[in-house]
């Protein structure tokens, strides 16, 4: 995801950290009951940020018996009484904007200039949901006299929320919203590689919330499985990759419970040969998102330039990259970040690698910077590689990291074809001057987030998720919220006057 919300925002001199290291539920924070802790480590530097807890299925268990307390005195809270609450979180957040935006820095590795954005996102994101909470609306049913048939709307209970690493505060926060909104209870899987804003969050929001209400799990995959497949959960959610999706649904599965998955995304910026090659260039740098490393779902890592100004939109991508320039995270003044973990870092080399291989030529970038200041943070120039075809790597498997492949075409019904070949159907970018073109293109591309010359921009209240495997569900709208209610139909036969 990206974010777009700005404000003047003056940052910390110093990364403050959380105090607190281990599991937050029941309004207190307690220790993992395996006992086990890790290191979590500062892409930007290499260097340990200190240990977190690592909890397991024992730790869900606990925390889920005091969720399910929680949520009997959460659910008869008045709804307005939730908005109210939920407002001052989001005051909590943007007062406290620039010190979260540089435990994101830090840990997660985007630059901080960009991630204050993160906090303000967030905080819409709950006024937004804030202000739905009285229209959960049932429906009555006419059924003739003496009969009153009607349904009503009512929360679903606990909440797993697995989130990602990329945007971690953001969707701590901001995805929380929903459910609470709506009478739930959440618990919160932070991401292994990024979990200390989420740590953060839980000791800003201390005594806010009705005690666990809003809980925090910090682990690796066994914390996830457990929400997933946990009787007393009554929904998960996850934003993360396809085979993380997969995991989970298959959980899921054991006790019959619904999901909410935004997953992976391979998505296509398609330019029309009508189209102005500057804003084509400039759309296709900035819906790479390159500052965060184009560790995003929704990067539009597949170009398709038609081929009358394929040569000068590369010509006027490489101008406009050169001001992605990798720098230490926690700097204002830095451009493009870190990749998140050694292990992604590995893995988008890999990518380069093999596009190297396969025959794609490199416009820009393709290495590591030579910078000797980031020699031990895992850092990947931006980079572009053209004439990329079908069949390349690249060009068919989401890598999550900066690299984009543009591919050149001629033939509209095979480059819709090739479009649509992936698994994936996310986000879709469509640049034409043309009404007809655009209205005929988005009708037949298989994504579930379609720009038209617009890039990368998400707007509240538009729902927001992907076709085929991309995802299951919509968010950032009101369909999202629903989806954390139960109907219940209730029918009432009156006894005859008389």
């Amino acid at each position: 995801m990206t974010a777009h919300v700005t404000t003047p925002q003056p940052f910390p001199s110093t990364v403050r950290l959380p105090e607190h290291r281990d599991a937050y539920y029941d309004g207190a924070w307690h220790k993992p009951v395996g006992g086990g802790y890790a290191d979590t480590i500062n892409p930007g530097t290499g260097e340990s940020l200190g240990k977190v807890a690592v909890c397991d299925g024992a730790d869900v268990d606990r925390t889920v018996a005091a969720a399910q307390a929680a949520y009997r005195e959460w659910r008869d809270v008045l709804p307005l009484e939730r908005a109210k609450i939920l407002k001052r979180i989001a005051a909590i957040l943007r007062d406290n904007a620039g010190e979260l935006a540089m435990i994101d820095a830090a840990d997660g590795g985007n630059p901080v200039s960009e991630m204050v954005s993160d906090a303000m996102v967030a905080a819409a994101q709950i006024e937004f949901f804030a202000g739905l909470v009285t229209e959960m609306k049932g429906n009555s049913i006419p059924m003739g006299p003496n009969v009153m048939n009607f349904s009503v709307r009512e929360p679903l209970g606990v909440v797993g929320r697995i989130i990602p690493f990329n945007h971690p505060f953001m969707f701590c926060a901001g995805k929380s919203a929903a459910p609470l909104a709506a009478g739930n209870v959440v618990i919160i899987k932070p991401p292994e590689q990024a979990p200390l804003s989420s740590l953060r969050l839980a000791e800003l929001l201390d005594g806010v919330l009705p005690k666990g209400v809003f809980n925090v799990l910090p682990g690796g995959r066994e914390v996830g499985a457990a929400l997933a497949g946990h009787p007393g959960i009554a929904k998960v959610a996850l934003i993360g990759s396809l085979p993380t999706g997969k995991a989970v649904m298959r959980a899921a599965a054991e006790t019959v419970k619904p999901v909410l998955l935004e997953l992976g995304g391979k998505n296509a910026l398609i330019a029309y040969p009508d189209a102005d090659p500057e804003e084509v260039a400039a759309a296709a740098v900035g819906g790479m998102n390159f500052t965060w490393c184009g560790q995003s779902c929704g990067s539009t890592s597949r170009l398709f330039l038609h081929e009358k100004i394929y040569d000068r939109v590369l010509e006027l991508m490489k101008q406009r990259i050169a001001r992605f320039k990798p720098g230490i995270p926690t700097d204002p003044k830095t451009t493009m970040g870190a990749i998140v973990s050694k292990l992604q870092y590995e893995r988008v080399l890999s990518y380069i690698a093999s596009a190297k291989e396969e025959g794609a030529r490199l416009l820009t970038g393709g290495k590591r910077p030579d910078d000797e200041a980031l020699k031990n943070g895992f850092y990947v120039e931006p980079t572009v590689f053209a004439d990329v075809t079908p069949t390349m790597r690249i060009a068919r498997e989401e890598i999550f990291g900066p690299v984009q492949a543009v591919l050149k075409w001629s033939d509209e019904a095979e480059m819709i074809k090739t479009v649509n070949a992936p698994e994936y159907g996310l986000t879709c970018s469509i640049w034409t001057n043309d009404i007809n073109t655009a209205m005929r293109t988005a009708a037949r591309v298989e994504a579930g987030f379609v720009w038209v010359n617009e890039v990368s921009k998400h707007f509240l209240g538009a729902p927001f998720g992907g076709f085929k495997q991309s995802g299951i569900g919509r968010e950032e709208c009101f369909e999202e919220m629903f989806s954390f209610t139960q109907e219940k139909n209730i029918h009432i036969r009156f006894k005859k006057a008389g």
